[in-house]
């Protein structure tokens, strides 16, 4: 028995998942075959993820459902056999699922930038820095108020990559995880404007909320802050019933130069002036570089 979702909370949907393994067993009518994702949350709150899937079927007639969670806990609900496809952007999380056996390969899709954003005042004298970790030590050195997810996602992972780079161990009075982390970029950087504190976060979450917060982008640029976000196809031979024939029809429509890379390409354009998302498949690369 699988759920039909379009989003729900990562909890609710284990405790559903939990729930529909115990009455399988159970008689039900049958319905038609459909891909459930598992996505972290920053592509699915810009609206990507929701336009991906829409143009998708409106071309193929196959629906897809997604559950959006840090990418930590998307990976974790994609090992019990429920879950056809997971959006991530951890490529250490992303690489030791697939060595656990639980997916076939990472396949790159898109990718955008992480930005330091923080008060204008700029307690911390960042401002302009062309080094994250530098700007990092820096927030360290003046014990300037930083929010962390803390919750083990992408966003997650990504910043404690760069405080090991920089050398530093984030910790100390200044350093705040944040307790509703998990909740995704936005209520993150939500919090950060009301601490008026510095924070990583994913450009497409600022542009989203730019209009509503105080809080401005001082680091950029780096080739460190990059975000890579990647496709995995649960494995059919691990778990046989899922749907991964129309999984694949998905990932090679996704990464097709003339369909989903193209609006990957351009969403976002009209809101904000720029593009939320690069495309990054090979088929894409292959094409730039010819």
């Amino acid at each position: 028995m699988r759920i039909f979702v379009r989003k729900w909370s990562a909890l609710v949907v284990l405790l559903c998942l939990v729930l529909a393994a115990g009455c399988a067993s159970l008689s039900s009518p049958k319905s038609e075959p459909f891909i459930f994702l598992s996505s972290t949350i920053g592509p699915i709150d810009s609206g990507i993820v929701a336009a991906l899937e829409d143009q998708f079927e409106k071309e193929t007639g196959i629906r897809v459902r997604h559950v959006g969670a840090g990418t930590g806990a998307a990976l974790k609900l994609a090992t019990n056999g429920q879950i056809d496809l997971v959006m991530a952007h951890a490529k250490s999380l992303e690489e030791k699922f697939i060595a656990d056996g639980y997916g076939t390969e990472r396949i790159p899709l898109m990718y955008n930038d992480f930005v330091i954003v923080g008060p204008a005042s700029d307690p911390a004298a960042v401002k302009g820095e062309k080094s994250a970790t530098a700007a990092l030590k820096k927030i360290m050195e003046a014990n300037a108020k930083f929010i962390s997810r803390g919750d083990k996602s992408g966003t997650h992972v990504a910043e404690m990559e760069l405080w090991k780079k920089s050398g530093v161990e984030p910790k100390g009075a200044w350093y705040v995880v944040y307790e509703k982390g998990a909740e995704g970029n936005i209520p993150t950087l939500k919090y950060t404007d009301q601490q008026a504190a510095y924070t990583v976060i994913d450009r497409a979450t600022f542009l989203s909320l730019k209009d509503q917060i105080k809080v401005v982008i001082l680091v950029e640029g780096d080739e460190a802050l990059l975000n890579y976000i990647s496709l995995i196809p649960v494995n059919p031979a691990k778990f046989p019933k899922v749907n991964h024939k129309d999984t694949l029809t998905f990932v090679k429509w996704l990464t097709s130069p003339e369909k989903g890379q193209l609006i990957i390409r351009d969403f976002g354009k009209d809101k904000y002036g720029a593009p939320l998302f690069f495309p990054n498949s090979v088929e894409w690369q292959k094409l730039q570089n010819k």
